[in-house]
């Protein structure tokens, strides 16, 4: 990438414009969308690319989407080239195939090309793009996180499509949307709202363009991307250089198959990093699976950790990273795998995993694990109150790791996952359900100098019979403390029926009766250094 010399002031004045850009798409997102999933939880991202496909900024959303997006956008303009149609104004691209660009199947991706030319052979100025988890989108379980075989149970697969075209709604495509899903009202009012965000990016970025001219809004486009490439590479010349190993482990597939290694060797070099993935399981029949997207997602989002500066996030985070996952591995499945738990699940194990390592190079940064799952909870049946099915998701958080100077936060989510709570008043209003208990889970942080953070103990009463799907981890294993601290406690799962406890898997379908309580007990976070021992400080600034 060649440098240009550029403004600082005006850098970052860039910086925040286009930031607020993808900000505000998220408002208009959340302001308008159906689901509690997504106004309530804010299970979504945005972001702004340049026309060749980088991404220029994200808003701070959700974690796991920050290395994915540009691949959806890159399917895009894949697709585009090989069409007879192309990328014309006025057109949104769809797509949530995780083998193109995708995640899992709930997260559905809208593109929008901008352009600033109308002659017939412009190209694209730009794109905008938000993603979002839908609560149902089809398959063989309500919510669409079952554990499954093959990646056709778990919903409708959308390849890279035209969802509008030059303006107009292509309805054949939206009805094909809506007849394979169990909530179509609030499907159709969720994309509407996703087209409304994006239209709100674009015509933001026309404003901007309007206002400073297209070349200059370019340049400092290029000119945040070589910014954030420089910072990247200075964190990285100061770690110091060596290969550093570490492996963990997912506690099952939901199939059988227990103890499944991630392992991973990260070389740091003079201002560069080789993370190799070779030595992890091959993917596995059950849906934790992660497809190269999710992976490349967890290490954006470490290595952008590990910066600790405020630099955008955009696609330069990874340009002196080179990642090696191996194909028909746990952490680069090829289809037909199931992939629903690897985008939340495996996303978080591979997290942990790359903490691990750098652990080692710098003591002083990096925080014992978190709780290392986000459990996926999905429940669904029919709304007798309404006379129509519904589909509830939700992911609840737990304990924090204890970091190097200070204690683990309690009942937080972490690391890839970044939503807030459905809370009980819109949830008991927007579906059969109660919320009859919630509170932290006292004493499940790992002891330690610095302890880690409690967990949480959210129970939810059907008031219908109801089917269930649970994707959950650290069942079996605990997020493990460091530098002598001790591990977090395990979660658990619980059904309460007539007031008697029995455990549930980690991972599997339950059906419930009217009345019956789903416990979900949340894994505490690992603590840091002895009790008796006075941990190293990370450095004043």
């Amino acid at each position: 990438m060649s440098q240009i010399s550029y403004d600082p002031i005006r850098l970052e004045v860039f910086k925040y414009l286009f930031a607020g850009i993808a900000e505000e798409m998220g408002v208009v997102l959340r302001k308008s969308a159906y689901s509690p999933n997504i106004k309530e939880r804010r299970d979504y991202s945005c972001a702004l690319f340049n026309g060749a496909g980088a991404m220029i900024s994200q808003a701070a959303h959700i974690p796991v989407h920050l290395g994915s997006m540009p691949l959806s956008v890159a399917a895009v303009i894949e697709h585009a080239s090989h069409s007879t149609t192309g990328i014309a104004p006025g057109d949104i691209f769809i797509l949530n195939d995780p083998f193109r660009g995708g995640t899992h199947l709930p997260d559905i991706t809208l593109v929008t090309p901008v352009f600033i030319s109308n002659t017939p052979d412009a190209a694209p100025y730009s794109f905008v793009a938000n993603r979002a988890h839908h609560s149902d989108v089809g398959g063989m379980m309500p919510g669409s996180m079952p554990v499954a075989r093959e990646i056709f149970q778990e919903g409708l697969i959308i390849p890279p499509i035209k969802l509008v075209s030059r303006g107009e709604v292509n309805q054949a495509v939206m009805d094909l949307i809506l007849a394979n899903v169990r909530t179509p009202e609030e499907r159709r009012g969720d994309l509407f709202a996703q087209m409304a965000a994006n239209g709100r990016g674009a015509s933001r970025l026309l404003e901007m363009v309007s206002r400073y001219g297209s070349n200059m809004v370019n340049s400092y486009m290029q000119g945040l991307l070589q910014y954030t490439e420089r910072m990247v590479r200075h964190s990285l010349q100061n770690l110091p250089k060596g290969v550093y190993h570490f492996t963990d482990y997912m506690d099952d597939d939901g199939l059988g198959h227990q103890h499944i290694p991630i392992t991973v060797a990260v070389t740091i070099n003079a201002d560069s990093a080789v993370v190799d993935f070779t030595g992890s399981a091959p993917q596995q029949q059950g849906s934790v699976n992660a497809v190269y997207a999710i992976t490349l997602s967890a290490v954006y989002y470490v290595f952008r950790c590990m910066v600790g500066l405020d630099i955008p996030n955009n696609s330069a985070c990874l340009a002196p990273i080179t990642v090696i996952a191996p194909e028909r591995s746990i952490v680069n499945a090829m289809p037909p795998s199931p992939v629903a738990g690897g985008n939340v699940e495996t996303s978080q194990r591979i997290v942990d995993v790359l903490l691990g390592a750098l652990a080692q190079a710098a003591p002083t940064i990096v925080p014992a694990a978190s709780q290392g799952t986000m459990n996926n909870v999905t429940i669904g049946g029919w709304d007798s109150r309404h006379d129509k099915p519904f589909a509830y998701y939700e992911t609840i958080g737990g304990g924090m790791g204890a970091r190097p100077d200070r204690d683990g936060a309690d009942a937080v989510h972490s690391h890839m996952t970044n939503t807030l709570n459905t809370p009980a008043e819109a949830l008991e209003y927007s579906y059969p359900l109660r919320i009859e208990r919630y509170e932290i889970r006292a004493a499940t942080g790992g002891l330690g100098h610095f302890k880690g953070g409690s967990g949480i103990r959210r129970d939810v009463r059907v008031l219908v019979d109801a089917q269930v799907s649970l994707l959950t981890e650290r069942r079996l294993s605990a997020p493990y403390g460091l530098d002598g601290g001790q591990p977090g406690a395990p979660g658990e799962n619980r059904l309460i029926r007539n007031g008697v406890e029995q455990p549930l898997p980690a991972k599997g379908t339950i059906y419930l009766n009217a009345n019956d309580i789903l416990s979900i007990r949340t894994p505490g976070g690992g603590g840091f250094g002895e009790q008796d021992q006075t941990p190293t400080t990370v450095p004043s600034s």
